[in-house]
């Protein structure tokens, strides 16, 4: 569910007219629901009733601090995967017990700037980086909390770009070797072992593979403790799918995920964190565009919009599917045409559906694209010198931009010619 519906015609986020916002900002625009997302972070949260847990957000899905802020007034942690993300999680106002720190290559600077401001634990995936850490840590008088990743080699059956749990993937460690990296990690003064992580990829539909990946730390947390190694606290990813295709059947809802869990791990009495990106953000969120063009082709006709891959990348990246609609209602059984969607960059790939059934549309018309709310503005670029666009976030019937369009002189001259040019 989702608070972007239609009311007297008109497409609403919320009580706002998405018509409305696109006179007062222009467009191509991101628009976020605050409602939305309170929604999807509750239903996890409920969902671990029970159970000692923290739900952690994915920030990489949707990082504005607006976003963060707002999560994180709920209750909710932070799982951050650079050092940059850390400091916005702290501008935002996420205290450091409530961030856990992931991914496969933090550097010492990184290390360093998190236990310096305080950090839940460290998700570390190698050995090299748990020596690392140590000596930072011994560096700063310090002991870091961790937990290692172990990669259970569980197909979780998504896209191959998002999927993270299998043996040829780069992240965490064979768990065939998680007893001696263990082992090893009592050994190091400088970190405290408090727990195993594990992930197994993005947009998983089917809750079978997250439950073969959790008996296989359910045993594994049992043969750590029986060799001496304190397991409280189990850090289970993310992954749950959203439906970007409104016609395909939904995936699994949080409360069956919930209950999933408690069946495999509750008997164990760790502590659980899950860390939801996409579950929460992405329905939450429209990329909201115009119409410049209507491009009679051969055998086809094209709508060329004024955002751009370089605005939401997901299909050109991952063939990635994204529903399609009208701003205003189209009257009921109105005639519908094939469409390939694309932008103004000077790519082919720069396509966001191919003979796609829409209403018959004209220029300056407005489209949303849905599900947009994950993965949208976070992995936006410049290319073509196209300026970052708008995100706005929308509570009831107000809304604010919470990222501006920069202009075209702030986005040039931030580049420097030498003297000597």
């Amino acid at each position: 569910m989702d608070h972007f519906l239609y009311r007297d015609g008109v497409l609403h986020a919320e009580d706002v007219p998405v018509a409305d916002i696109a006179a007062a900002v222009g467009t191509p625009f991101y628009v976020y629901s605050t409602a939305t997302l309170l929604r999807h972070f509750r239903l996890f949260d409920e969902a671990l009733e029970g159970m000692d847990h923290l739900v952690c957000y994915a920030m990489k899905a949707a990082s504005n601090q607006a976003i963060l802020k707002t999560l994180g007034d709920a209750g909710a942690g932070m799982d951050v995967v650079s050092g940059g993300e850390y400091r916005r999680a702290r501008a935002a106002g996420i205290p450091g017990e409530r961030i856990v720190f992931s991914g496969v290559g933090k550097t010492a600077d990184e290390i360093r700037t998190a236990l310096e401001g305080g950090i839940r634990q460290f998700n570390v995936e190698s050995e090299p980086e748990m020596e690392v850490l140590s000596a930072v840590a011994l560096s700063l008088g310090k002991v870091a909390p961790i937990t290692i990743r172990v990669n259970p080699d569980v197909d979780a059956k998504t896209h191959a770009k998002i999927a993270t749990g299998k043996s040829e993937n780069k992240f965490g460690i064979p768990i065939a070797r998680a007893r001696a990296v263990y082992s090893h990690a009592a050994s190091l003064a400088g970190i405290e072992v408090i727990g195993i992580d594990v992930h197994i990829g993005s947009q998983l539909t089917d809750l079978a593979p997250f439950e073969a990946a959790y008996q296989k730390v359910a045993d594994l947390t049992e043969q750590l403790r029986a060799d001496g190694h304190t397991i409280r606290r189990l850090d289970l990813g993310g992954g749950l799918g959203i439906p970007y295709e409104r016609t395909n059947a939904a995936p699994p809802l949080p409360t069956d995920y919930g209950a999933m869990v408690k069946r495999t791990l509750g008997h164990l009495n760790c502590e659980i964190e899950i860390e939801p990106g996409r579950l929460i953000a992405g329905n939450a969120g429209l990329m909201v565009s115009k119409v410049i063009y209507v491009k009679s082709g051969e055998g086809r006709d094209f709508l060329i919009l004024d955002g751009a891959m370089n605005d939401l990348i997901r299909p050109a990246m991952y063939d990635a599917y994204h529903d399609i609609i009208p701003v205003i209602e189209p009257e009921a059984g109105a005639e519908q045409q094939p469409y390939d969607v694309v932008g103004p960059v000077c790519e082919s790939g720069d396509t966001f559906a191919k003979q796609r059934m829409l209403p018959k549309l004209a220029a300056d018309d407005l489209v949303a694209f849905r599900s947009a709310g994950a993965y949208g503005a976070v992995m936006s670029s410049e290319y073509n010198s196209r300026p970052l666009i708008p995100e706005v976030l929308v509570k009831g019937d107000q809304f604010a931009v919470i990222r501006r369009r920069p202009t075209f002189d702030e986005m040039i001259n931030r580049d420097t010619i030498p003297e000597w040019v």
